[in-house]
C-alpha cells in the first residue's frame, strides 16, 4: 500500500523563515542534512523541525518523511527547491531534506515557524 503523502501549502515567507532558521541552526546549533540522516534523527525523536524539498525527483525518496514526522509528533515544512535547502545546509548541491536538532541562536525564529506550520495543518 502506498503511503499517503501529507501535503499542505506553505506560504513563501514562512518557507524562507524556515530556511533562515536552518541557516542559524547550522551556524550556532545542530542540524542533519540529507534524507538518511534526517530519517534517523526523526526516528530517534531528536528533531525540532524537518524541512522537505518539494522539487525532489523521484518523490519516493522523501515520501516517508511526512508520515514518519506525524507519527513522531515532529513538525515539518515544505520548501520549494532542493538547491535552496542545500544552500541553507551549507552545501553546494541540493538536499532533499534537512532537520534542525538544536536551533542555536534561531530558537525564537524556529518556534515561530513551528507555530505557523501547526496552524497551517489544522
Amino acid at each position: 500500500m502506498a503511503q499517503q503523502i501529507i501535503k499542505f501549502e506553505v506560504p513563501e515567507e514562512l518557507a524562507n523563515k524556515a530556511l533562515e532558521a536552518l541557516e542559524m541552526a547550522r551556524d550556532t546549533g545542530k542540524i542533519r542534512k540529507g534524507t538518511n540522516e534526517t530519517t534517523k534523527a526523526v526516528e530517534r525523536g531528536i528533531v525540532k523541525l524537518v524541512l522537505i524539498a518539494e522539487d525532489l525527483n523521484p518523490a519516493e525518496i522523501i515520501a516517508h518523511l511526512p508520515a514518519l514526522s506525524e507519527e513522531k509528533n515532529t513538525p515539518f515544512i515544505y520548501v520549494k527547491k532542493q538547491v535552496e535547502l542545500g544552500a541553507a545546509c551549507g552545501l553546494s548541491v541540493g538536499s532533499g531534506s534537512a532537520a534542525i536538532l538544536d536551533a542555536g541562536n534561531g530558537k525564537e525564529l524556529l518556534e515561530e515557524v513551528v507555530q505557523k506550520v501547526q496552524a497551517l495543518k489544522t
